[in-house]
């Protein structure tokens, strides 16, 4: 990247990243480790492909999360491919689900789905090439319809443009990092961030603002 990018990896409301074995969701790393060590490791496995740690990319015109809370960091390492929305949405997953809550109970079924051909159209190297073929995630809403459409796969409405508000960068090997900040709204994401001396923010998009200045 031409630039210094900030990632954010969200949380659930505990702040322990997730992991699937068989059937079951389970604890998998906490955020008070990852920043301890200053490593973050691949957590997701789903859609048939490697495990892979998933963030998003913060910038102007991307500024949503896929969790209301999380650490924002930076690191030396840059993603193996990046998406310009949730890797969900190229998946052959006829009911497509924005609420986290609504899967939690079956993530081995959602995240069992495969990708549809010709997904690779949405891959990108690194996230200036996808920001110069999508440079607001609006300007990709048109072409994953089409994409969908193609495929046989029913409309996507428009509640379902909260999965293309944020980018995924994706690491398929554990990150060294350098934390920078946490941000969330509930009382945890505060007490996380005076743990570690961090500073706190209530959104990435307020430490993005903030940044900026």
């Amino acid at each position: 990247m031409d630039e210094e990018y900030f990632y954010v990896k969200s949380f659930e409301e505990d702040f322990v990243l997730k992991t699937i074995k068989g059937k079951k969701k389970v604890n998998f790393q906490s955020v008070d480790n990852i920043i301890r060590t200053k490593t973050i490791k691949p957590n997701t496995k789903s859609f048939g492909k490697e495990a892979r740690l998933a963030c998003s990319v913060l910038h102007k015109n991307y500024l949503k999360t896929y969790r209301p809370q999380g650490l924002i960091f930076k690191a030396k390492q840059m993603p193996d491919v990046v998406f310009p929305f949730d890797l969900v949405l190229l998946t052959n997953a006829k009911k497509l689900v924005v609420q986290y809550y609504r899967i939690q109970g079956n993530l081995h079924e959602y995240y069992g789905h495969d990708l549809i051909g010709g997904f690779e159209k949405f891959v990108f190297k690194d996230f200036n090439k996808m920001v110069k073929k999508f440079p607001t995630s609006g300007d990709v809403w048109g072409e994953i319809k089409k994409f969908r459409a193609k495929a046989g796969f029913g409309a996507l409405s428009e509640q379902k443009r909260k999965l293309i508000e944020y980018c995924e960068a994706v690491f398929h090997r554990s990150v060294k990092i350098e934390p920078v900040a946490i941000y969330g709204y509930r009382k945890i994401a505060r007490d996380v961030a005076k743990k570690h001396g961090l500073p706190h923010f209530r959104t990435a998009k307020e430490f993005y603002e903030n940044f900026k200045k």
